[in-house]
């Protein structure tokens, strides 16, 4: 079975001047707004999450930490755009998914049926439409990354993704979430009163086990870092884990399994390197694809049972 690897970049690196307050961390309901973004992601199959942060960012990452996310730093986040930040993350994951979402932390109360709305297009580039006004998330197609990182940056993202050359799908979708920003205390009162307070979703967490479970969604994120890095403690830095931490899980991991699922290599220029390695990369891809199929069919049955209550 093939699945489309779907990730998304929440920009989070920006001073919430105008708010006066951290904006990713004031709480809707009873989660914060970079929290509620992250669910509503999750629920909607989205998995590859990739959180650029700036200001604030040790704390932000901090209190994002078990939600198995990348975190990237735009550090020059006071002299630059928000269109500095994106680019960070779509740069990153341009070569890891076929398509990608893209939204600032302050528009947090769209909903997954508008995410798996705009998933059921073909369009390179989509966005949802509410009362005639376009919204976030944006879905842009892996393919048109390198033009956006390309551009000139007039405009921000808006005005690059206007000169890619490819035309924006509308999706018309009931969902005032799309709109709604958090710029101002003012916003921020008007969000807290569409705020629906019952996040109800189904919440799939899969792991392996024999007597204990050994290997789960943030296991296989850190050997994908690993992977991707050639560094388990690049890797660790990424989700904000300890480097100690991170090996106790590789090491749990491997006693359970019975086979390495890490090689090192020592010296060289660039000093040592890690690699999974055959058996580890392909256990991490079975995994991969278990969860994807796991989750669809959860969609799917959560709708069967609970759609017509939760009218």
């Amino acid at each position: 079975m093939f699945f489309v690897q779907i990730g998304a970049v929440i920009v989070a690196a920006g001073m919430s001047s105008r708010m006066g307050d951290f904006k990713p961390m004031l709480n809707i309901g009873s989660i914060s707004i970079a929290q509620r973004i992250v669910a509503t992601f999750h629920q909607a199959g989205v998995t590859k999450i990739v959180v650029v942060t700036g200001y604030n960012a040790q704390q932000l990452e901090r209190h994002l930490s078990n939600l198995g996310l990348v975190f990237l730093r735009n550090e020059d986040y006071a002299s630059t755009q928000m269109f500095d930040s994106a680019k960070i993350g779509l740069a990153y994951l341009k070569d890891k998914c076929d398509r990608i979402f893209f939204t600032p932390v302050d528009i947090p109360l769209f909903t997954s049926l508008t995410v798996t709305q705009l998933m059921e297009t073909d369009a390179e580039l989509a966005c949802p439409v509410c009362e005639g006004k376009t919204g976030h998330p944006l879905l842009i197609a892996s393919s048109l990354v390198d033009t956006l990182l390309c551009d000139s940056g007039e405009g921000g993202l808006q005005g690059a993704i206007s000169r890619c050359g490819t035309d924006m799908t509308r999706v018309e979708v009931e969902d005032p979430g799309v709109l709604h920003d958090a710029d101002t205390p003012a916003d921020y009162a008007e969000l807290l009163r569409c705020h629906n307070a019952h996040l109800i979703r189904p919440e799939l967490s899969v792991s392996l086990s024999r007597e204990k479970p050994f290997f789960d969604e943030k296991t296989a994120m850190l050997l994908e870092l690993v992977d991707e890095t050639s560094s388990v403690r690049l890797a660790c830095q990424r989700m904000q884990i300890s480097y100690s931490g991170g090996w106790n899980i590789i090491r749990a991991l491997e006693s359970q399994l019975h086979f390495p699922l890490i090689e090192r290599s020592q010296g060289g220029a660039n000093g040592g390197e890690s690699r999974l390695t055959e058996k580890g990369r392909r256990m991490l891809d079975c995994y991969t694809r278990y969860t994807a199929h796991l989750r669809q069919e959860a969609s799917s049955l959560f709708e069967e049972y609970f759609g017509d209550e939760l009218q």
